[in-house]
Protein backbone atom coordinates (compact mmCIF):
# COMPACT_ATOMS: atom_id res chain seq x y z
CA UNK A 1 0.00 0.00 0.00
CA UNK A 2 1.32 3.38 -0.86
CA UNK A 3 0.28 6.93 -0.14
CA UNK A 4 -0.94 9.11 -3.00
CA UNK A 5 1.89 11.61 -2.67
CA UNK A 6 4.67 9.03 -3.01
CA UNK A 7 4.08 5.67 -3.35
CA UNK A 8 -0.44 -0.67 2.56
CA UNK A 9 -14.05 -12.50 9.71
CA UNK A 10 -10.25 -12.17 10.58
CA UNK A 11 -8.77 -15.53 11.37
CA UNK A 12 -9.49 -16.30 15.00
CA UNK A 13 -6.29 -16.41 17.03
CA UNK A 14 -6.01 -19.94 18.33
CA UNK A 15 -2.44 -19.53 19.54
CA UNK A 16 0.00 -16.74 20.33
CA UNK A 17 1.82 -17.35 17.04
CA UNK A 18 -1.16 -17.28 14.71
CA UNK A 19 -1.51 -13.87 13.04
CA UNK A 20 -4.75 -11.92 12.88
CA UNK A 21 -5.53 -10.48 9.47
CA UNK A 22 -7.31 -7.26 8.62
CA UNK A 23 -10.09 -6.39 8.25
CA UNK A 24 -12.77 -7.91 10.45
CA UNK A 25 -14.90 -10.28 8.37
CA UNK A 26 -12.17 -10.89 5.80
CA UNK A 27 -13.34 -14.40 4.89
CA UNK A 28 -16.98 -13.36 4.69
CA UNK A 29 -16.09 -10.36 2.57
CA UNK A 30 -14.03 -12.46 0.18
CA UNK A 31 -16.96 -14.84 -0.25
CA UNK A 32 -19.29 -11.94 -0.99
CA UNK A 33 -16.93 -10.24 -3.45
CA UNK A 34 -15.86 -13.28 -5.45
CA UNK A 35 -19.18 -13.23 -7.27
CA UNK A 36 -17.46 -10.43 -9.20
CA UNK A 37 -15.13 -11.92 -11.86
CA UNK A 38 -12.46 -9.30 -11.09
CA UNK A 39 -12.03 -10.57 -7.53
CA UNK A 40 -12.40 -14.20 -8.49
CA UNK A 41 -9.52 -13.78 -10.96
CA UNK A 42 -7.35 -12.04 -8.35
CA UNK A 43 -7.88 -14.87 -5.89
CA UNK A 44 -7.06 -17.53 -8.47
CA UNK A 45 -3.91 -15.76 -9.60
CA UNK A 46 -2.57 -14.03 -6.49
CA UNK A 47 -4.24 -15.91 -3.63
CA UNK A 48 -6.07 -14.41 -0.65
CA UNK A 49 -4.74 -11.23 0.99
CA UNK A 50 -2.69 -11.68 4.15
CA UNK A 51 -2.25 -8.21 5.63
CA UNK A 52 -1.76 -8.47 9.36
CA UNK A 53 -3.92 -6.55 11.78
CA UNK A 54 -2.05 -3.81 13.61
CA UNK A 55 -2.32 -2.94 17.30
CA UNK A 56 -4.64 -0.08 18.26
CA UNK A 57 -2.41 2.40 20.03
CA UNK A 58 0.15 5.18 20.02
CA UNK A 59 2.96 3.17 18.40
CA UNK A 60 0.87 2.18 15.40
CA UNK A 61 -0.44 5.67 14.69
CA UNK A 62 3.07 7.09 15.12
CA UNK A 63 4.35 4.52 12.62
CA UNK A 64 1.68 5.58 10.12
CA UNK A 65 2.87 9.18 10.49
CA UNK A 66 6.38 7.94 9.72
CA UNK A 67 5.03 6.14 6.62
CA UNK A 68 3.82 9.39 5.12
CA UNK A 69 5.78 10.21 1.93
CA UNK A 70 8.31 7.41 2.44
CA UNK A 71 8.34 3.67 1.86
CA UNK A 72 7.13 1.26 4.52
CA UNK A 73 10.68 -0.11 4.81
CA UNK A 74 12.09 3.36 5.46
CA UNK A 75 9.41 4.03 8.08
CA UNK A 76 10.19 0.73 9.78
CA UNK A 77 13.88 1.66 10.03
CA UNK A 78 13.02 5.01 11.63
CA UNK A 79 10.66 3.30 14.04
CA UNK A 80 13.33 0.73 14.93
CA UNK A 81 15.86 3.49 15.72
CA UNK A 82 13.25 5.26 17.84
CA UNK A 83 12.32 2.21 19.90
CA UNK A 84 16.02 1.53 20.48
CA UNK A 85 16.25 4.91 22.21
CA UNK A 86 12.76 5.14 23.73
CA UNK A 87 11.66 1.96 25.47
CA UNK A 88 8.88 1.50 26.24
CA UNK A 89 7.51 3.81 23.57
CA UNK A 90 4.85 5.83 25.36
CA UNK A 91 3.55 9.36 24.77
CA UNK A 92 5.27 10.69 27.91
CA UNK A 93 8.59 9.08 27.06
CA UNK A 94 8.37 10.30 23.48
CA UNK A 95 7.73 13.89 24.60
CA UNK A 96 10.89 13.72 26.72
CA UNK A 97 13.09 13.16 23.66
CA UNK A 98 14.94 16.19 22.34
CA UNK A 99 15.09 17.34 18.73
CA UNK A 100 18.58 15.97 18.13
CA UNK A 101 17.51 12.49 19.23
CA UNK A 102 14.47 12.52 16.97
CA UNK A 103 16.55 13.75 14.04
CA UNK A 104 18.98 10.89 14.61
CA UNK A 105 16.01 8.54 14.19
CA UNK A 106 15.13 10.13 10.83
CA UNK A 107 12.34 12.50 11.85
CA UNK A 108 11.90 15.56 9.68
CA UNK A 109 10.93 18.78 11.44
CA UNK A 110 7.36 18.36 10.14
CA UNK A 111 6.98 14.76 11.33
CA UNK A 112 8.55 15.71 14.63
CA UNK A 113 5.80 18.29 15.13
CA UNK A 114 3.05 15.89 14.09
CA UNK A 115 4.33 13.15 16.40
CA UNK A 116 4.68 15.49 19.36
CA UNK A 117 1.16 16.84 18.82
CA UNK A 118 -0.18 13.28 18.79
CA UNK A 119 1.77 12.32 21.92
CA UNK A 120 0.58 15.44 23.74
CA UNK A 121 -3.05 14.79 22.78
CA UNK A 122 -2.85 11.20 24.05
CA UNK A 123 -1.05 12.26 27.22
CA UNK A 124 -3.66 14.88 28.17
CA UNK A 125 -6.54 12.55 27.25
CA UNK A 126 -8.04 14.56 24.40
CA UNK A 127 -7.28 11.66 22.05
CA UNK A 128 -8.17 8.24 23.41
CA UNK A 129 -7.58 4.94 21.60
CA UNK A 130 -10.25 3.03 23.53
CA UNK A 131 -12.80 5.70 22.62
CA UNK A 132 -11.62 5.53 19.02
CA UNK A 133 -12.19 1.77 18.89
CA UNK A 134 -15.72 2.14 20.25
CA UNK A 135 -16.70 4.89 17.80
CA UNK A 136 -18.47 4.35 14.49
CA UNK A 137 -16.52 4.73 11.26
CA UNK A 138 -17.46 8.36 10.63
CA UNK A 139 -16.84 9.45 14.21
CA UNK A 140 -13.51 7.60 14.37
CA UNK A 141 -12.45 9.16 11.07
CA UNK A 142 -13.32 12.63 12.40
CA UNK A 143 -11.34 12.01 15.61
CA UNK A 144 -8.28 10.97 13.63
CA UNK A 145 -8.54 13.89 11.21
CA UNK A 146 -8.67 16.29 14.17
CA UNK A 147 -5.06 15.38 15.02
CA UNK A 148 -2.58 17.62 13.19
CA UNK A 149 -0.63 15.62 10.64
CA UNK A 150 -3.26 12.90 10.26
CA UNK A 151 -4.78 13.28 6.79
CA UNK A 152 -7.44 11.14 5.21
CA UNK A 153 -4.99 8.55 3.85
CA UNK A 154 -3.40 8.04 7.28
CA UNK A 155 -6.78 7.93 9.00
CA UNK A 156 -8.22 5.38 6.59
CA UNK A 157 -5.15 3.16 6.80
CA UNK A 158 -5.50 3.23 10.59
CA UNK A 159 -9.21 2.42 10.48
CA UNK A 160 -8.61 -0.51 8.15
CA UNK A 161 -5.50 -2.03 9.70
CA UNK A 162 -5.58 -1.10 13.39
CA UNK A 163 -9.34 -1.07 13.97
CA UNK A 164 -10.14 -3.71 11.35
CA UNK A 165 -13.09 -1.81 9.89
CA UNK A 166 -14.54 -3.78 6.92
CA UNK A 167 -15.86 -0.89 4.81
CA UNK A 168 -12.99 1.61 4.50
CA UNK A 169 -11.81 2.78 1.09
CA UNK A 170 -8.40 4.57 1.06
CA UNK A 171 -8.86 6.02 -2.41
CA UNK A 172 -5.75 8.24 -2.19
CA UNK A 173 -3.47 5.21 -1.97
CA UNK A 174 -1.18 5.00 -4.99
CA UNK A 175 -0.87 1.21 -4.84
CA UNK A 176 -4.64 0.85 -4.84
CA UNK A 177 -4.97 3.23 -7.78
CA UNK A 178 -2.33 1.37 -9.79
CA UNK A 179 -3.86 -2.02 -9.00
CA UNK A 180 -7.30 -0.93 -10.18
CA UNK A 181 -5.83 0.60 -13.35
CA UNK A 182 -4.13 -2.73 -14.07
CA UNK A 183 -7.12 -4.91 -13.25
CA UNK A 184 -9.55 -2.88 -15.34
CA UNK A 185 -7.15 -2.12 -18.16
CA UNK A 186 -7.37 1.64 -17.69
CA UNK A 187 -5.07 3.89 -19.68
CA UNK A 188 -3.96 5.71 -16.53
CA UNK A 189 -4.47 5.35 -12.83
CA UNK A 190 -7.74 6.81 -11.57
CA UNK A 191 -7.77 9.92 -9.40
CA UNK A 192 -8.84 9.82 -5.77
CA UNK A 193 -12.23 11.28 -6.73
CA UNK A 194 -12.74 8.69 -9.47
CA UNK A 195 -11.71 5.89 -7.16
CA UNK A 196 -14.09 6.97 -4.41
CA UNK A 197 -16.96 6.73 -6.87
CA UNK A 198 -15.84 3.34 -8.14
CA UNK A 199 -15.52 2.01 -4.60
CA UNK A 200 -19.23 2.47 -4.00
CA UNK A 201 -19.77 -0.74 -5.99
CA UNK A 202 -18.11 -2.79 -3.25
CA UNK A 203 -19.93 -1.64 -0.14
CA UNK A 204 -20.12 -2.94 2.58
CA UNK A 205 -16.80 -4.74 1.96
CA UNK A 206 -14.62 -1.97 0.57
CA UNK A 207 -11.75 -2.80 2.97
CA UNK A 208 -11.73 -6.36 1.68
CA UNK A 209 -11.86 -5.12 -1.91
CA UNK A 210 -8.87 -2.86 -1.20
CA UNK A 211 -6.92 -5.78 0.28
CA UNK A 212 -7.65 -7.91 -2.78
CA UNK A 213 -6.46 -5.16 -5.10
CA UNK A 214 -3.32 -4.66 -3.00
CA UNK A 215 -2.72 -8.40 -3.17
CA UNK A 216 -2.86 -8.23 -6.98
CA UNK A 217 -0.49 -5.22 -6.96
CA UNK A 218 2.07 -7.07 -4.86
CA UNK A 219 1.74 -10.33 -6.79
CA UNK A 220 2.32 -8.59 -10.11
CA UNK A 221 5.59 -7.24 -8.71
CA UNK A 222 6.62 -10.51 -7.02
CA UNK A 223 6.35 -8.88 -3.64
CA UNK A 224 4.62 -9.87 -0.41
CA UNK A 225 2.81 -7.93 2.30
CA UNK A 226 5.19 -5.60 4.15
CA UNK A 227 6.53 -6.75 7.50
CA UNK A 228 6.35 -4.27 10.34
CA UNK A 229 8.06 -4.39 13.75
CA UNK A 230 6.40 -7.28 15.64
CA UNK A 231 5.23 -5.10 18.52
CA UNK A 232 2.92 -3.24 16.13
CA UNK A 233 0.83 -6.30 15.35
CA UNK A 234 -2.34 -7.24 17.20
Amino acid sequence: MEQQSTRRGPAAATSECEPIYAPVGLAEGITALTADPIFSAILQKAGPPRFRRRRNGFGTLLHIILEQQVSIDAAAKMYHRLTGLCHPLSPAAFLALDEATLRSCGFSRQKMGYARDLAAAVERGSFDFARLAAAGDDAALADLLAVRGIGRWSAEVYLLFALGRPDIWPAADLGLQLAIAEQFGLGSRPSEVELRLRGEDWRPWRSVAACLFWQSYLHARRRVAPRLPPELYA
